[in-house]
């Protein structure tokens, strides 16, 4: 008698799950964060006291987060939008009552490196859990990079800085955009030397 060897399928990973296009996170972002930023103005008004900055935190999260969700779906959950909004909502909340609500150009780069922080460890915690060794880079990048982020937006948005706007605007976004992009994918990198199948480029 022959015998026959049976093979056992073996679990997809996130290995097996492919990459966003190059565009993908630029795009998100700057989508994102103007009309997370628009449309939680509308809602809330001003970040001036903790109640809109809760709120304001929560609904411009949301927005982020789904942008971002969208982009990167095939390989984190859709937890991402629930982790960044909750993420920002308080570190919005805390970061705008350390400084008072104040406007002035240090204490908006405070306030954006506690927003980030918030974000940043909330969206490094669900990249770790999908085997992204280098996720605690992810919380660590995330503060300068917001508070730097406000630092760009407060001279281009100098003249309605007062509205006291939930995050920064679309010129300081494109420098989050940049810099998260190429930490990224480093990141994306990084777990494909790690993982035997590797990652596709997304292209059908």
């Amino acid at each position: 008698m022959s015998s026959v060897s049976h093979t056992t399928p073996q679990p997809a990973t996130s290995a097996a799950l492919s990459r966003p296009r190059v565009w993908a996170w630029p795009l998100a972002a700057l989508l994102g964060f103007p009309i997370g930023g628009l449309v939680a103005n509308q809602v809330v008004g001003a970040v001036d006291s903790v109640g809109p900055a809760i709120a304001g935190g929560l609904i411009a999260g949301a927005i982020v987060g789904a942008a971002q969700w969208l982009a990167l779906r095939h390989v984190v959950p859709w937890f991402w939008i629930a982790a960044t909004s909750l993420g920002m909502s308080v570190g919005l909340a805390v970061g705008a009552a350390a400084v008072d609500y104040s406007i002035d150009r240090a204490d908006l780069m405070l306030m954006g490196a506690i927003t980030g922080l918030g974000v940043g460890v909330l969206q490094a915690l669900l990249l770790a859990r999908q085997g992204f060794s280098g996720a605690a880079w992810w919380a660590v990048a995330n503060p300068p990079t917001w508070a730097l982020a406000w630092l760009i937006s407060s001279y281009v948005i100098s003249a309605n800085i007062d509205e006291r706007f939930t995050n920064f605007g679309a010129s300081g976004t494109l420098f989050y955009a940049v810099v998260t992009g190429l930490l990224l994918a480093w990141l994306f990198r990084r777990r494909e030397s790690q993982a035997p199948g590797g990652f596709t480029d997304g292209t059908p």
